[in-house]
């Protein structure tokens, strides 16, 4: 049966405006469906104190208003959409402008030296310092960032930042651009700072589950 023109018009025009709210949705809209749906992880279980790495213990050393800080009630970041976005800024701006280079080359010893990346270059350690840095002057509460080892899906020992939420432990790493739950890593978790105190180190002693895309593409 044919449709008389003036209500081809009218569903014509129907359905363009619901093609244009859905193209002014665009990726925003579904980062925010996508943020509202997500569950919160399960966190890793820590154990007691283990040893200080010593590229901590050095980096104390060089730079002692960095470690001489008091000790602090652990704090969980509420993971808004707005701070969710701010990780990932963070991430990939390390990411993007630090150079990569192995601790041997950059600094000429095996011995690990952890810093900042006064000359824009560095290895794991640097990019997670750098980032914790970053979301400290943010205004992320510093018990929730916490330099992590790890050994990576190569099983060789990586330095990652954990960042503690009310939605579980996410991890910034120099490897991925992604924000992921540690259990979607795939790394094994060896130990990492204490919220309470960035100069005791707690062990961990856990799989990460498998590597998985946390956000969508």
């Amino acid at each position: 049966m044919a449709m008389r023109p003036g209500v081809l018009a009218l569903l014509l025009g129907f359905v363009s405006l619901i093609g244009a709210t859905a193209l002014q949705a665009g990726p925003a809209a579904a980062q925010s469906t996508w943020f509202k749906a997500r569950s919160t992880q399960p966190a890793a279980a820590v154990g007691g104190s283990t040893s200080v790495p010593y590229g901590w213990v050095d980096f104390c050393h060089r730079r002692p208003k960095e470690c001489k800080v008091p000790a602090l009630p652990a704090a969980d970041v509420k993971l808004t959409a707005q701070k969710l976005s701010i990780l990932k800024r963070v991430n990939q701006k390390a990411n993007r402008s630090i150079k990569p280079i192995s601790n041997f080359d950059h600094w000429g010893t095996m011995e690990d030296h952890w810093d900042y990346p006064v000359d824009g270059k560095g290895d794991c350690k640097i990019y997670a310092l750098y980032k914790r840095k970053l979301l400290l002057q943010a205004g992320f509460p510093r018990q929730a960032l916490l330099m992590t080892v790890v050994r990576d899906l190569n099983n060789e020992g990586h330095t990652i930042l954990t960042v503690k939420t009310d939605k579980g432990d996410l991890v910034l790493d120099n490897l991925v651009d992604e924000i992921r739950p540690w259990n979607a890593t795939g790394y094994y978790f060896l130990k990492r700072q204490s919220q309470q105190n960035p100069n005791t180190w707690v062990s961990i002693n856990q799989r990460g589950g498998t590597p998985k895309r946390m956000s969508p593409s």
